[in-house]
């Protein structure tokens, strides 16, 4: 893990990642930074894309986003409305197990994330996705894929990807980002 050509910035989900998720275990292994909302429980997509703006902005270097669940959704409405210079800075974007915040069953208390923007992300990105996830069935996962241009990887009865589901460092997730960054490298070098 190259640490000193990019900053990797962990973007959770609804009720945030706990301590055994992988997201927090790959903040701690590889010096990740999270980007912090202020509402957890109860968000507001204005906020969250607000929060992830500023965040992304500050950084020196280029970015690579890893977003979980509603995080997701989070990172293709700031990519929507974000200036291009914040957008330039965006090295690629690891959307790993989106939530369908359009299903009905939805959990209440999220403002503002529907619509989901169907808009081609402007950086190189990977939609990760189960076949058993519980908040959003393959189809539609590969769907949102399709119309942010993210490259797709199905990795089969995994759940949402989560500590519950048997998810602690999860190695093939590195893999993956690895894999991002790499390429992602080798696009800008190109430029």
């Amino acid at each position: 893990m190259s640490k000193d050509r990019d900053q990797v910035l962990v973007v959770p989900g609804l009720y945030n990642s706990g301590p055994g998720h992988w997201q927090t275990l790959w903040e701690k292994e590889y010096g990740f930074a999270r980007v912090e909302q202020a509402e957890w429980d109860l968000p507001r997509c204005v906020d969250w894309v607000r929060t992830l703006n500023e965040v992304i902005v500050a950084q020196n270097v280029p970015v690579v986003l890893v977003a979980h669940s509603l995080g997701c959704i989070a990172v293709a409405h700031w990519a929507a409305e974000a200036d291009k210079e914040a957008v330039r800075k965006i090295k690629g974007a690891l959307l790993v197990a989106p939530s369908d915040c359009e299903r009905k069953d939805f959990p209440p208390g999220a403002v503002g994330f529907t619509p989901i923007p169907r808009e081609i992300l402007p950086f190189r990105s990977v939609v990760v996705a189960s076949t058993t996830d519980p908040y959003i069935p393959i189809g539609r996962s590969e769907e949102l894929a399709g119309w942010w241009a993210s490259e797709f990887v199905n990795v089969g009865a995994c759940g949402h990807i989560t500590t519950v589901d048997g998810f602690g460092p999860w190695a093939e997730g590195v893999a993956l980002l690895d894999d991002l960054r790499g390429a992602a490298a080798a696009v800008l070098r190109r430029v």
